[in-house]
């Protein structure tokens, strides 16, 4: 009995030397009213008031993954995906920054957009949907769904967005200008200027 109590007794003298570690604490919410404020100073101008670009050469930011914008602004930050104008403005925008302007952006409503080249739709329905299987080319909506609502996380929201901008991102995918998808970059890489434009009219008229 002895042996025991003494054995009890180094146990509970022992144990407080044994750290006691605290969760890590949760990540911060989005503060979307701040996400606000930063894309009213920084990004309106050139993306729209509400994230949905007048300008077809700038893309429409409205309803887009958050993670996805997150990822794209520190890329433009880091210089993996080059463009001196984007380069300057994520420069200025902390991580919290563009978590905020992400989520913001996230929770606003896109805006329907449309096909313009009858001609040409038909062939960017089929390459989207169904890939171009002789020249080992995957179809879009594999990736982008075939609504190009995309997937969280993973892939971007294209329903909608100005062909002009598509054709310019998939064009530098193609050529090497923009190199922060290898995967994107192998897929634009077999694909002529009739084809990407194709694509590009098709998913400006999705929904």
């Amino acid at each position: 009995m002895k042996l025991l109590a003494s054995l009890l007794t180094a146990a509970v003298l022992v144990a407080p030397a044994f750290p006691v570690f605290a969760a890590d604490p949760a990540p911060a919410k989005p503060d979307l009213v701040k996400g606000e404020a930063s894309y009213s100073a920084v990004c309106a101008a050139c993306h729209g008031v509400d994230g949905n670009s007048s300008v077809v050469t700038q893309p429409s930011l409205a309803q887009q993954h958050p993670e996805y914008l997150v990822k794209q602004l520190q890329e433009f930050k880091s210089g993996k995906r080059a463009d001196p104008i984007m380069a300057g403005m994520a420069a200025i925008l902390s991580d919290e920054d563009m978590k905020n302007v992400s989520y913001w952006l996230a929770s606003q409503k896109a805006k329907p957009g449309a096909a313009k080249d009858k001609e040409l739709v038909s062939l960017g329905e089929r390459i989207y949907r169904g890939g171009l299987q002789d020249r080992h080319i995957a179809a879009c909506a594999g990736c982008h769904s075939p609504n190009g609502a995309g997937i969280p996380a993973q892939y971007p929201r294209l329903s909608g967005q100005h062909a002009d901008y598509t054709v310019t991102q998939l064009v530098a995918f193609r050529d090497g200008k923009r190199a922060n998808s290898a995967q994107m970059a192998g897929v634009a890489a077999k694909m002529s200027d009739r084809e990407i434009k194709a694509v590009a009219d098709y998913i400006a008229g999705l929904r």
